[in-house]
């Protein structure tokens, strides 16, 4: 973590200009200064700073004290940005109301050109951009199919889908079985699961996709692992889009639920057996990324899977399968 230089522009959110709050700072530190020793620790001119703090008072940072010579009092840090955090959430709520007036404005949709139906996204950057905005804009239910390749870095939990689950949106994934092979990727999504997420497991996940509010998706236009999810198609209310969320409802349907909890922490039912390893098992991981998972030798993993079967009394993994799921272990 990089620790913040007091030059730094830190109050820049709130609409602070950064010259205005190095003044305030050195304010701060002198908290009855006149306006000349300010200019002497400032670097500035008197007529300079009486055009700061005419700012800064129309902010609430500073206040006039009464007589002379000419002192400014500095509003405590803490309230004084908590006033300017509730004045711009007004005003980012307002503009809400803005967007949607002017959404009552806008033609209906069977009106638009279908080339305004489709938008394409070119680089990284801007990718991961629209995507955040995308799930930013889900009030209701979002729905994902996560496989690699991955603009942002897998081994980062989705701030933005906690967020989306803490206001109440429902959020249901389907992952496919390459994505939990990444190391720490089937700890973060039980980790979603815990806060709410509905997930399930499927080793035919064709693509990346993400649907918002079923009025709009993102997904690659390419699925080259190469790629790096370098592009990808913005797609709104249409037959498309409808098409889109068919094919998802059609995977979750055939998909296998991953469990809630994270390893190690099932409730120790007699009549399930090493829950660690079925559960990997049960994700559809391969021996190799199993053994990786749990730390141990693919000869143990060999072994436990083995003594598995024999538990079971089946002769092939598909048969365990089967046996399992009549136990009700999936």
């Amino acid at each position: 973590m990089r620790i913040m230089n007091t030059e730094d522009n830190a109050l820049s959110a709130v609409g602070v200009d950064a010259d205005d709050e190095r003044i305030y700072r050195d304010l701060l530190r002198h908290p009855r200064a006149t306006l000349p020793e300010l200019a002497v620790h400032t670097g500035r001119t008197t007529v300079a700073l009486r055009r700061a703090f005419s700012r800064l008072e129309a902010l609430g940072l500073v206040s006039r004290m009464a007589g002379r010579p000419v002192r400014f009092l500095p509003t405590r840090p803490d309230v004084a940005v908590a006033a300017l955090i509730s004045r711009r959430e007004e005003g980012l709520a307002q503009a809400r109301l803005a967007a949607l007036a002017l959404l009552a404005e806008t033609p209906h949709l069977e009106h638009h050109a279908p080339e305004e139906l489709v938008e394409v996204v070119q680089g990284q950057a801007a990718v991961v951009q629209r995507f955040t905005q995308l799930q930013q804009t889900a009030t209701e239910e979002l729905l994902v199919l996560d496989r690699p390749p991955y603009a942002q870095d897998p081994s980062e939990q989705n701030v933005e889908e906690i967020d989306r689950l803490a206001h109440g949106v429902l959020v249901r994934g389907i992952y496919d079985v390459s994505a939990l092979e990444i190391p720490g990727k089937l700890r973060l999504a039980q980790e979603s699961v815990a806060a709410g997420e509905q997930a399930r497991i499927s080793p035919e996940v064709p693509m990346k996709l993400a649907i918002a509010d079923r009025r709009s998706a993102i997904l690659p236009l390419s699925t080259d692992e190469s790629a790096h999810a370098d592009s990808a198609v913005i797609v709104h209310s249409s037959t498309l889009l409808d098409a889109l969320v068919t094919l998802f409802e059609v995977l979750w349907r055939s998909a296998l639920p991953l469990p809630a909890k994270p390893l190690g922490a099932f409730d120790g039912t007699a009549d399930l057996p090493d829950p660690e390893l079925f559960t990997l098992l049960a994700a559809g991981l391969k021996d190799e990324a199993v053994a990786r998972q749990l730390g141990v030798s693919l000869r143990t993993v060999h072994r436990r899977v083995s003594e598995l079967m024999d538990r079971l009394g089946a002769r092939t993994r598909f048969q365990a399968g089967l046996l399992a799921s009549r136990r009700g272990w999936l």
